[in-house]
Protein backbone atom coordinates (compact mmCIF):
# COMPACT_ATOMS: atom_id res chain seq x y z
CA UNK A 1 0.00 0.00 0.00
CA UNK A 2 1.38 3.31 -1.02
CA UNK A 3 -0.01 7.01 0.29
CA UNK A 4 -0.07 9.92 -2.45
CA UNK A 5 -0.58 13.32 -1.45
CA UNK A 6 -0.85 16.54 -2.67
CA UNK A 7 1.79 19.25 -1.77
CA UNK A 8 -0.08 21.27 1.35
CA UNK A 9 -1.58 17.45 2.34
CA UNK A 10 -5.44 18.77 2.12
CA UNK A 11 -5.40 15.28 -0.24
CA UNK A 12 -4.60 11.90 0.44
CA UNK A 13 -4.83 8.86 -1.00
CA UNK A 14 -4.19 5.22 -0.77
CA UNK A 15 -2.93 2.76 -3.58
CA UNK A 16 -2.61 -0.85 -3.40
CA UNK A 17 0.08 -1.60 -5.45
CA UNK A 18 1.47 -5.35 -6.47
CA UNK A 19 4.56 -4.97 -5.87
CA UNK A 20 6.37 -1.92 -6.90
CA UNK A 21 5.33 0.56 -9.78
CA UNK A 22 5.34 -1.66 -12.19
CA UNK A 23 4.72 0.64 -15.46
CA UNK A 24 4.98 4.48 -15.45
CA UNK A 25 4.29 6.92 -18.61
CA UNK A 26 4.55 10.41 -19.55
CA UNK A 27 1.37 12.10 -21.85
CA UNK A 28 1.95 14.10 -24.69
CA UNK A 29 -1.67 15.51 -25.04
CA UNK A 30 -2.59 18.99 -24.29
CA UNK A 31 -3.36 18.58 -20.47
CA UNK A 32 -0.38 16.20 -19.56
CA UNK A 33 2.27 17.74 -21.52
CA UNK A 34 1.77 21.07 -19.26
CA UNK A 35 1.78 19.73 -16.25
CA UNK A 36 4.42 17.60 -17.16
CA UNK A 37 3.87 14.09 -14.55
CA UNK A 38 4.83 10.76 -14.18
CA UNK A 39 1.86 8.59 -14.08
CA UNK A 40 1.19 4.71 -13.45
CA UNK A 41 -2.15 2.98 -13.59
CA UNK A 42 -4.23 1.23 -11.35
CA UNK A 43 -7.85 -0.74 -11.41
CA UNK A 44 -10.26 1.88 -9.56
CA UNK A 45 -10.74 -0.27 -6.72
CA UNK A 46 -7.06 -0.28 -5.97
CA UNK A 47 -7.55 3.51 -5.53
CA UNK A 48 -9.13 5.28 -2.84
CA UNK A 49 -9.30 8.85 -1.58
CA UNK A 50 -9.06 8.86 2.16
CA UNK A 51 -8.50 12.16 3.20
CA UNK A 52 -10.07 16.13 1.28
CA UNK A 53 -12.65 14.70 -0.89
CA UNK A 54 -14.05 18.05 -0.51
CA UNK A 55 -10.64 19.67 -1.69
CA UNK A 56 -10.75 18.01 -5.25
CA UNK A 57 -11.54 19.31 -8.32
CA UNK A 58 -12.21 18.19 -11.48
CA UNK A 59 -11.68 19.42 -14.44
CA UNK A 60 -12.56 18.23 -18.10
CA UNK A 61 -11.92 19.45 -21.79
CA UNK A 62 -12.61 18.03 -25.23
CA UNK A 63 -14.80 14.77 -24.84
CA UNK A 64 -15.58 15.53 -21.52
CA UNK A 65 -14.81 11.62 -20.89
CA UNK A 66 -11.42 11.66 -18.96
CA UNK A 67 -11.73 13.43 -15.19
CA UNK A 68 -8.56 14.82 -14.45
CA UNK A 69 -8.67 15.82 -10.46
CA UNK A 70 -6.46 18.57 -8.87
CA UNK A 71 -5.88 20.23 -5.30
CA UNK A 72 -8.26 23.02 -4.61
CA UNK A 73 -5.92 24.80 -2.19
CA UNK A 74 -2.47 24.02 -3.72
CA UNK A 75 -3.53 22.54 -7.15
CA UNK A 76 -1.43 19.79 -7.87
CA UNK A 77 -2.97 17.14 -9.88
CA UNK A 78 -3.38 13.76 -8.11
CA UNK A 79 -5.15 11.55 -10.02
CA UNK A 80 -7.55 10.76 -13.58
CA UNK A 81 -9.68 8.34 -15.03
CA UNK A 82 -8.84 8.01 -18.70
CA UNK A 83 -11.28 8.16 -20.98
CA UNK A 84 -9.75 5.26 -23.11
CA UNK A 85 -10.07 3.00 -19.99
CA UNK A 86 -12.40 4.08 -17.22
CA UNK A 87 -11.68 1.20 -15.24
CA UNK A 88 -8.38 2.56 -14.35
CA UNK A 89 -7.44 5.57 -12.40
CA UNK A 90 -3.81 7.19 -13.42
CA UNK A 91 -1.99 8.77 -10.55
CA UNK A 92 0.72 11.36 -10.11
CA UNK A 93 3.62 9.67 -9.21
CA UNK A 94 5.64 12.64 -7.98
CA UNK A 95 2.62 12.58 -5.31
CA UNK A 96 3.70 9.68 -3.44
CA UNK A 97 6.56 10.98 -1.02
CA UNK A 98 8.91 7.51 -1.35
CA UNK A 99 9.41 7.76 -5.21
CA UNK A 100 11.73 10.33 -6.44
CA UNK A 101 10.59 10.69 -9.95
CA UNK A 102 13.96 12.20 -10.97
CA UNK A 103 15.70 8.83 -10.40
CA UNK A 104 13.02 7.27 -12.62
CA UNK A 105 14.91 6.79 -16.05
CA UNK A 106 13.36 6.21 -19.75
CA UNK A 107 9.90 6.97 -18.99
CA UNK A 108 7.74 5.80 -22.65
CA UNK A 109 5.42 8.89 -23.44
CA UNK A 110 2.20 7.90 -24.56
CA UNK A 111 0.84 9.63 -28.05
CA UNK A 112 -2.30 11.56 -26.38
CA UNK A 113 -1.66 14.03 -29.20
CA UNK A 114 -3.07 11.29 -31.47
CA UNK A 115 -5.69 9.44 -29.11
CA UNK A 116 -7.28 6.42 -30.84
CA UNK A 117 -10.56 7.58 -29.58
CA UNK A 118 -10.33 10.98 -31.91
CA UNK A 119 -9.56 9.00 -34.77
CA UNK A 120 -13.17 8.35 -37.30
Amino acid sequence: MKKLSCHCGAIEAEINLEGDLAKVIKCNCSICKRKGAIMSMVKNEDFKIVKGQDKLKLYQFHSKVAKHYFCSDCGIYTHHIPRINPAMTGFNVGCIDEVNTFDIKDVPVNDGQNHPLDKK
